[in-house]
């Protein structure tokens, strides 16, 4: 047994220890064949990254070497940040969506979130913004603290919640037996009033942002888009003034007009979707620095595994809709951020999206500002996230080849960090 005096100087010793354990971050070294200076557009060669524990301390062609360093040499691949999905449902799987919040628990659903924001980050998205539950509640909240607390791997999330929607809008189950009391996907909201109400309960519940769904149900009529609105300006107005009150923005699905310009004029903070917006919301939207997030992939995935021809016809009719509309919104000056609505096709796989956004229209180069840096401005971390500078945080991965010329190599992620935690070395 220890004697007391000596007993007090051991346990002074294990806590000066477990002190300077703590204050002690990690110091790694990457070092790569390129690194991606994303506000400039130019690829470095070589390029280097020194993390000191969650943050980058420097950034460049060469860094400090400190002597406690650990080096990681990732060979023939370009450094650059971690990608950021602006619109995921991390709640919804492949298959049919609305039977998924009537045939499974939400407890089931959050098992699922889970391993979808693992598949993510393993993906190389270390940033995302969850559209929506569908249905499950603010079981996002549980998800988004439980990777914020370091228990699960995952994205740095923002949540929403359920989203908002009006009785029989768009996602109120209305292909159901209305007599059977199918519950709706989102949270019922009627009017300003309602809005209101809805949107302090979510921010009781920990949301971080609001998530309102402003038109369909979609058609083509004469080859253009046809959606039924769901507020009026005035009424996302009041939810715009209450989400602000505590810090908060809004989000809307919004796919045609008028109700994209309603929620323009209201001041949301993006316009998800938008097939095909009018010249005025298109005005407003770049006076305002209001972005669009185009949201291809999710299309052609619809339009791959419809189950019938006529339908599969249907989707590759609005895609082709959506990006003749996505070069006239380039060509005014929307600014642009990137979501996939990765959920209804398989999580890890949206990178598809920066793809399309280059086939449809934009350069490499202006994709990767658009999901980089807007994504993060979008997302609420500018001057956090989003680029590899001196006190970010160290979101790091590497792709093969040089992505400013081939857009494809983010569909090949080799390595991953998030806040100096390496998750994927190959």
């Amino acid at each position: 047994m220890f004697k007391p005096k000596v007993c007090a100087l051991f346990c002074a010793f294990l806590l000066t220890s477990f002190a300077s354990s703590q204050t002690q971050p990690n110091i790694i070294v990457l070092h790569a064949a390129r690194l991606l200076d994303v506000e400039s557009g130019r690829v470095i060669s070589p390029g280097e990254v020194l993390v000191r524990g969650e943050r980058i301390a420097e950034a460049g062609s060469s860094v400090t070497h400190p002597a406690d360093a650990q080096t990681i040499d990732l060979g023939d691949v370009t450094i650059m940040p971690g990608l950021i999905d602006a619109h995921v449902h991390l709640f919804l799987h492949p298959g049919a969506e609305d039977l998924q919040t009537v045939e499974e628990s939400v407890p089931e659903r959050t098992i699922t979130a889970t391993l979808a924001a693992k598949a993510d980050l393993m993906a190389g998205f270390t940033a995302e913004r969850d559209m929506g539950t569908e249905g499950a509640g603010s079981a996002d909240t549980a998800v988004r603290n439980a990777v914020d607390s370091g228990k699960i791997p995952g994205p740095r999330l923002r949540i929403s919640g359920n989203a908002i929607d009006i009785l029989g809008g768009h996602e109120d189950a209305n292909d159901f037996n209305p007599a059977q009391h199918v519950l709706s996907n989102a949270t019922y909201a009627n009017d300003a009033e309602q809005l209101i109400e809805a949107i302090r309960v979510q921010v009781k519940e920990g949301s971080d942002f609001v998530k309102i769904y402003q038109t369909g149900k979609d058609r083509l009529v004469n080859g253009s888009l046809a959606t039924p609105y769901q507020y009026t300006e005035a009424q996302l107005a009041a939810a715009v003034q209450e989400a602000a009150r505590t810090g908060r923005h809004v989000a809307v699905h919004a796919t045609g007009e008028p109700g994209a310009l309603y929620a323009v004029q209201a001041g949301v903070e993006s316009v998800d979707h938008a097939y095909q917006l009018s010249d005025e919301t298109m005005r407003l939207m770049r006076e305002k620095k209001i972005p669009a997030v185009p949201t291809f992939a999710i299309m052609e995935y619809f339009a791959d595994h419809a189950a019938t021809p006529e339908a599969a016809q249907r989707e590759r009719d609005m895609q082709a809709l959506h990006a003749q509309e996505f070069k006239k919104q380039l060509a005014v000056g929307i600014p642009m951020a990137v979501g996939s609505d990765v959920g209804p096709f398989p999580h890890g796989t949206q990178a598809r999206e920066l793809e399309l956004m280059v086939q449809y229209g934009m350069s490499p180069v202006a994709v990767l500002q658009a999901d980089l840096i807007n994504g993060a401005r979008l997302l609420g971390w500018d001057g956090q996230i989003g680029q590899l500078k001196p006190g970010y945080y160290a979101d790091v991965i590497a792709v093969p080849g040089d992505p400013t010329k081939d857009i494809s190599a983010v569909t090949h992620v080799r390595f991953v960090m998030k806040g100096g935690v390496v998750y994927r070395t190959k």
